[in-house]
Parts: structure tokens; C-alpha cells; sequence
């Protein structure tokens, strides 16, 4: 007999591709990556997605490569990044489609 995994309850890879059945004209995606003052992907960092007023809508980590997304609303966002190189936000106005965003920490 095999112990469960907790894969079920982990988070979406951040790194995976898109799914095929997501129709961009009518989603907005947001997604980027987090990097250091020297210019270096963070994996790991927790980056949260706050909405116009700034109050938390969502939370990932980051990938090996520093990736993040997010599936949200048309607007306007701020990303916040929170890691052991140091915090850094980045504002957003998202339209439909996909969104690239880069976040730097210092």
C-alpha cells in the first residue's frame, strides 16, 4: 500500500503551459515572472494579487524559473512579491488576453 500524495492539494504549476482550451479573447491572464535586484529569477517567492482598493484576492509561488499567473478580471491589479531576496510590487491595468508582468524584489 502506497501513502497519499498532497499533489491534490498543491498549487498549479506556474510553469505549466496554458491550457489548450482557454480562449483568450475572452479571459485575462496574468503571468510574469519574479526577479532579483540582480536581475535573477526567485523561485519561491509568494506573490499575491490585490485588487484596485488592495485588498488580497490571491496568493501562488513562484516557480523553479521565477513564473507566476493568475486568471483574473479585466482591471486594475497590483502584484505583490514577497521573498528572502526582499518585496516588490508591480502595477497592472489587464485586458483580455494574456497580461506579462515582471516583478523585481529588492
Amino acid at each position: 500500500m502506497t501513502a497519499p500524495t498532497a499533489a491534490g492539494c498543491a498549487a498549479p504549476d506556474q510553469a505549466a503551459p496554458l491550457p489548450a482550451s482557454l480562449d483568450l479573447e475572452k479571459e485575462t491572464v496574468i503571468t510574469g515572472v519574479v526577479r532579483s535586484s540582480a536581475d535573477e529569477a526567485v523561485p519561491g517567492a509568494y506573490v499575491r494579487l490585490l485588487d484596485s482598493t488592495g485588498e488580497f484576492t490571491a496568493e501562488v509561488v513562484t516557480s523553479a524559473a521565477g513564473q507566476f499567473r493568475f486568471f483574473a478580471a479585466p482591471g486594475s491589479w497590483t502584484l505583490r512579491a514577497l521573498s528572502r531576496h526582499g518585496n516588490g510590487d508591480a502595477a497592472v491595468t489587464a485586458g483580455r488576453g494574456i497580461n506579462e508582468v515582471a516583478v523585481t524584489v529588492a
